[in-house]
């Protein structure tokens, strides 16, 4: 009887979730991605070679599992091909094991350019987003005017539709923001540029998916960004737009609730936020500096350097909830390396304004190096008493530890498959 594993960010995304589900995926026979679009960054290191992954799922790596798109991913045509063009002149054969949902909404130039404009208008009230244009294409997703990967594959119609769509968000950029329109026939032709070349690979993602599980196969569930970026549980309005937590498998691939084995959530062993919004850990001080010196805290989709910040245990407890994770993966240990002194949040005073802050619990830290470590045994007796408290303080089991960047680093407390 096969199983089936999720993959979960618990903060606010980068927390490794591609290495993790790389190296389950020895085991995969499926790989799927739910949500999000090309704004995921998923940094894989396999025998020292990074590749960095967008769309993509992070299975594509192991040549006999199959790689699916569900109907909640936004999908840029030209970025997904730009992608698998980079990924086929290193040798990764893609386009037998690959299968995208005809349900996926696309993102269009329109939404780029409506994206960066209304970021570019807010001023100090940035949300931080990619500029990708995922948010405005969720938003005509949601308003039913949306088009979606089938409508490319009826040329007539979706010429139709995309004029229709087109008059209204030009309408907005060039009486709103004051900017240029952006161009009907380049559209077209760019939207219908790859659509001979996709449709081989468009398919039922929800009936393969079925047909995968009564075969007995194991299939991992790969989330993007983390879940207090999600659009309504997370730090609204400084979220992302799609739902990043684990009840979107059922929207975005077709996947019922109780189909889920098991749900892994991955979290660094400190916190780290891209762009815009609260971070009640953030460190503004030389242990911050470490931090993303150290753990090279520089955005895998935009280059953006990464606020970093003390283990969150209190906002961890709550995604603990909102996702029933089953246990933790617990990635870069080595970065904590060398400090004197570590400190868990575990709680915040005023907790319920916007002045809230942190209850910090100190621990000692450890000089000795963690890195490449694979065994618990052979960890330093502070860290080991690290990983504890955070156990203790989330009630939740740890089950795998990161110790660097290559899938061989880990130690693995629990088999899933």
């Amino acid at each position: 009887m096969g199983k089936n594993i999720v993959i979960i960010g618990t903060h606010w995304g980068d927390e490794g979730k591609g290495k993790i589900v790389d190296l389950l995926t020895e085991h995969a026979n499926a790989v799927v991605r739910f949500q999000g679009g090309h704004n995921a960054g998923h940094t894989l290191v396999v025998n020292g070679e990074k590749t960095i992954l967008h769309l993509i799922p992070s299975g594509i790596l192991r040549k006999n599992v199959e790689c699916l798109i569900g109907n909640g991913v936004v999908l840029s045509v030209p970025d997904f091909f730009k992608e698998m063009q980079g990924l086929e002149a290193a040798g990764v054969e893609i386009r037998g094991r690959m299968m995208v949902s005809p349900g996926c909404p696309l993102i269009l130039p329109h939404h780029i350019s409506l994206d960066l404009m209304r970021e570019n208008v807010r001023g100090n009230q940035k949300i931080g987003t990619t500029g990708r244009g995922i948010g405005p294409a969720y938003e005509d997703k949601v308003a039913r005017r949306g088009l979606r990967v089938a409508d490319l594959f009826n040329e007539k119609q979706f010429k139709i539709s995309l004029e229709e769509i087109m008059d209204y968000h030009n309408f907005v950029l060039e009486n709103y923001f004051h900017t240029n329109k952006v161009s009907l026939q380049e559209t077209l032709d760019a939207s219908l540029a790859f659509a001979d070349e996709l449709k081989p690979m468009v398919g039922d993602v929800v009936d393969r998916l079925a047909a995968l599980r009564a075969a007995g196969a194991n299939i991992l569930f790969e989330g993007a960004q983390g879940s207090m970026l999600d659009i309504d549980q997370g730090t609204y309005p400084y979220v992302t737009s799609s739902n990043t937590t684990a009840g979107a498998i059922s929207s975005g691939c077709g996947v019922g609730p109780m189909a889920l084995d098991y749900i892994l959530g991955i979290t660094k062993a400190y916190t780290t936020r891209v762009g815009s919004g609260p971070f009640p850990t953030e460190l503004f001080d030389s242990v911050g500096s470490h931090l993303a010196s150290v753990g090279k805290e520089v955005g895998a989709t935009t280059g953006r350097p990464r606020r970093c910040g003390w283990f969150d245990a209190h906002a961890l407890k709550r995604v603990i909830q909102i996702n029933s994770l089953s246990g933790l993966c617990i990635t870069k240990l080595d970065v904590l390396d060398g400090l004197d002194k570590i400190s868990i949040c575990i709680g915040y005073e005023n907790s319920e304004s916007e002045s809230a802050t942190p209850i910090y619990e100190e621990m000692p830290g450890w000089k000795e190096s963690t890195a490449g470590i694979r065994t618990l045994d052979g960890l330093p007796a502070n860290a080991r008493a690290y990983l504890d408290r955070i156990e203790a303080a989330c009630d939740v089991s740890i089950d795998f530890v990161s110790t660097g960047p290559d899938r061989e680093d880990t130690i693995v407390l629990k088999t899933l498959f």
